[in-house]
């Protein structure tokens, strides 16, 4: 376990002692890590660096063992922050419910599967898209959003050619404008789909 994951997981039952972060809650844990990875990288203006991961964690490791007061006291505001934005954002899809919506997102994405895997600057494509919404104020599920944005681009450009330059600069340049736009929109926009009879023997 990195120091993020332990750092995160602390402050998580502090806003909901509920959450089994180590457990069936697990991908709580694991999205407000890669949240919080991306705010910081944006924070300490490491997007695009080769290194950045090895960089951030010396950072990280630096603030902690330096400013371990102040660490905790920015910790508890991001995550109160962030975990205020996971239940406005997360919607959870009981059975069916909404199906011909999700289906019709569901056929898109797929549609972009196969141009997305072959893309050979997506890392980078993605990484523009988390920086826009972080700048614009999105700090949950980034990483999610921004790939998809991507790929809702994609799959509904399917028919144009995806070998040029120039497609790669429409697709982020259209998925730019939509970022700027979720990013100060209100309400869910990460749908997880989950089975009703687990949802019910969950409860």
């Amino acid at each position: 376990m990195n120091l993020v994951e332990i750092l995160l997981s602390e402050r998580l039952r502090e806003v909901d002692p509920t959450l089994d972060v180590f457990g069936s809650d697990r991908k709580v844990l694991q999205i407000a890590c890669q949240d919080l990875t991306n705010y910081l990288k944006v924070h300490w203006n490491l997007v695009g660096k080769e290194a950045s991961e090895c960089e951030l964690v010396e950072k990280l490791e630096k603030f902690f063992n330096e400013n371990q007061s102040e660490l905790d006291e920015f910790l508890g505001i991001w995550t109160k922050t962030w975990f205020r934005k996971w239940k406005e954002r997360v919607k959870l899809l009981i059975g069916n419910e909404n199906s011909k919506r999700w289906d019709k997102v569901t056929k898109v994405l797929n549609n972009a599967e196969p141009i997305w895997g072959k893309l050979p600057n997506r890392q980078e494509m993605q990484e523009i898209l988390t920086f826009t919404l972080i700048k614009n104020g999105e700090v949950c599920g980034t990483s999610i959003l921004a790939e998809n944005l991507l790929k809702m681009e994609i799959g509904e450009k399917k028919k144009e050619s995806s070998n040029t330059q120039e497609y790669a600069v429409n697709i982020v340049n259209n998925a730019l404008r939509k970022a700027r736009e979720l990013a100060h929109s209100k309400g869910p926009l990460i749908y997880v789909k989950i089975d009703k009879g687990y949802y019910q023997y969950s409860k």
